[in-house]
């Protein structure tokens, strides 16, 4: 069994999590929308995760929507203490499956209130701000008003602590002139390094950085890259990517999501895979792979 205490452990606000944690997204259906295709399997996956050592479970009460957040109520309620559940508010489903703003005050507070009940919990212990201005990427614009209503939830006992997701590092800034911000997720990985600056910040201030698709954009060269460093190690194209993204920053908390028990220990076994010099020097040139 592949023991995740080696990739150390970091800071989501008062709470010491080990950095390799578990996505629970994909346990939802097809487009992270509906029931899963099997409901016990995926309620294994998510108990598996726990006996591996695994104490950060990201997740959402719109994936789905609610289907994540019951699915580990079920498998894994009453949670262990040192189980850290991290939950993201501002967007809703649309009936056909579509990504919808949601960052009116009616509609954080509510989001917050329906992780709470799906959960089964009294206070959520992060809620991240997932940025909405464009579903794909980071765009630009204010989060004052929605981060005051997630400070106002907070205050009122709901919240333990607040982070961002799909944000800039102009929102970023912003965003901890208004509040503590315990984290941020976003797209980061081998190929898509715009966030280095980002992640140096806040490492500098204790602030966890927590990156999504960490094989997500890759150009066929850039995979055909990472497919050769694996094979000379032994190793997967995913494992190799965790390792790196671990070795890359201490404040680099993972988050692998995968609906398979195989998978899910193949992901955890990164963290017994050690990077030579010479292959991270490699592994280091894969953003300007491609990219021109």
């Amino acid at each position: 069994m592949s023991s995740i205490n080696q990739v150390g452990t970091f800071s989501l606000g008062d709470r010491r999590v080990r950095r390799l944690g578990y996505g629970a997204m994909q346990l939802a259906g097809p487009g992270v929308f509906g029931p899963p295709k099997d409901r016990d399997a995926a309620l294994a996956v998510l108990r598996e995760a726990v006996a591996r050592g695994v104490d950060h479970i990201d997740t959402s009460d719109f994936y789905g929507p609610h289907i994540t957040n019951q699915l580990i109520r079920e498998a894994l309620h009453p949670y262990r203490d040192e189980l850290t559940l991290v939950t993201k508010v501002g967007a809703l489903r649309g009936t056909d499956g579509s990504w919808l703003p949601a960052f009116s005050r009616e509609e954080l507070t509510q989001a917050v209130h329906d992780n709470l009940r799906n959960l089964g919990l009294e206070q959520l212990a992060v809620v991240n701000l997932r940025c909405m201005f464009s579903v794909h990427h980071p765009e630009e614009g204010s989060l004052e008003a929605p981060l005051r209503v997630l400070a106002d939830l907070q205050k009122q006992g709901l919240i333990r602590h607040i982070g961002l997701s799909n944000v800039t590092r102009t929102q970023v800034a912003e965003g901890r002139s208004i509040c503590d911000i315990v984290c941020v997720q976003n797209q980061y990985n081998l190929a898509h390094r715009g966030d280095d600056a980002l992640i140096d910040e806040l490492a500098r201030d204790g602030i966890a950085y927590v990156p999504f698709f960490p094989l997500g954009g890759f150009t066929p060269l850039q995979s055909s890259t990472l497919s050769e460093v694996a094979a000379r190690l032994a190793a997967t194209p995913m494992q190799v990517a965790l390792a790196w993204l671990l070795r890359r920053s201490p404040n680099i908390l993972l988050i692998p999501g995968t609906a398979s028990i195989a998978h899910l220990r193949e992901n955890l076994a990164a963290a017994e895979l050690r990077l030579p010099d010479d292959t991270v020097r490699a592994l280091d040139t894969v953003a300007n792979i491609g990219s021109a």
